[in-house]
């Protein structure tokens, strides 16, 4: 489906939403949009072009500024979190290489009983009934990372990793922006439409290969008619259907080979969170952040948690160095090498 031409794409996502719109109307349920950065403002803006105008929500406090302000703009309802950022940094942890790979560190972190199998499995990759006893399974946390943050299991394994002078965890969302929608979309019998694709890889590409664009389970019901797009086609199609861009992302161009980009941010998120920051090159998010706001970025790189054992602040800055990327010096890029077209009309 990802092949399929753009057109095709966009026809498509519009009859997945009538559909679920159609099929939540015989269930006696309402629908609205989650919205948070470029990819869903292009996803409300869409379905107000075909004809389904549903209320949008969104936790827009912890968006960039530039988000919030095209938030009001265009209507969408604010909510607040259910905690706040350093709530979810001290409490739980620190939001760092992947949802995937920070739930099972954070399961090494918290040793049970009953996730004795489970934390085998992390470090191994041998997995037990419940896996059918599965060899080098998924389920074994990158030698990387082993290394890393695997040392609570030194004993039980016979291992010999470290352990991380700080907690990670995956639950920011779930306190912070998911509970809060939860209980929003409870309250108004409604479902959600969510801008989310596959392309974007990790979990959110596992669940929508597994299953597509509208899903009608026992606990979970939502919409994602983008699924099978790729960045160019929702790029495209924000240029179609002019939406306003945050100024976070600068402005969509496109390349001479025709590829289409964002001049500043490609991608958006909390400005405390770090999924992925370890593949970005400079300036990297927390790069940008300096740029943007250096009060704010002083705070998450060096105050805003405290360590339980010596009462000390601390803050991103330990994370980044622990896992080996640079941020402390101030990252200028270097101008781009001028060629002869820069000289011509």
């Amino acid at each position: 489906m990802q092949n399929l031409p753009y057109n095709i794409k966009v026809r498509r996502a519009e009859i997945r939403a009538h559909e679920f719109i159609s099929t939540l109307d015989g269930m006696g349920l309402e629908a609205h949009v989650s919205v948070g950065g470029l990819d869903s403002i292009t996803l409300l803006y869409f379905l107000r072009s075909i004809g389904i105008n549903v209320p949008a929500i969104s936790i827009s406090s912890l968006e960039d500024k530039s988000i919030q302000k095209i938030h009001k703009e265009i209507g969408v309802i604010s909510l607040s979190p259910g905690k706040s950022k350093t709530q979810i940094l001290n409490e739980f942890g620190f939001p760092v290489i992947s949802k995937r790979i920070a739930g099972k560190i954070e399961t090494l972190q918290h040793p049970t009983e009953k996730n004795k199998t489970v934390r085998h499995a992390i470090i191994t990759g041998e997995c037990g009934a419940q896996g059918h006893f599965a060899k080098n399974s998924r389920m074994k946390l990158p030698q990387k990372w082993l290394e890393l943050f695997a040392g609570y299991e030194n004993e039980n394994e016979d291992v010999n990793y470290k352990i991380a002078p700080f907690l990670v965890s995956n639950k920011c969302c779930l306190y912070m922006k998911e509970q809060p929608c939860d209980k929003w979309a409870k309250e108004h019998n409604s479902k959600p439409f969510l801008g989310l694709m596959a392309s974007e890889g990790g979990q959110r590409e596992d669940a929508l290969v597994e299953h597509g664009c509208n899903y009608f389970g026992k606990n979970v019901i939502r919409s994602a008619p983008f699924a099978p797009f790729l960045r160019q086609d929702l790029l495209q199609l924000a240029i179609d259907l002019k939406v306003p861009v945050p100024e976070i992302y600068g402005s969509i161009e496109r390349k001479p080979d025709g590829t289409l980009y964002t001049t500043k941010a490609q991608r958006t998120g909390c400005s405390m969170c770090g999924f992925g920051v370890h593949m970005e090159k400079r300036p990297h998010r927390f790069d940008l952040l300096r740029a943007r706001n250096p009060k704010e970025w002083d705070f998450w790189m060096y105050r805003c948690c405290t360590d339980p054992k010596t009462g000390g602040k601390f803050g991103w800055g330990r994370v980044l160095d622990y896992i080996g990327v640079e941020w402390e010096d101030e990252y200028f890029p270097e101008p781009e090498q001028m060629t002869i077209l820069d000289f011509m009309e």
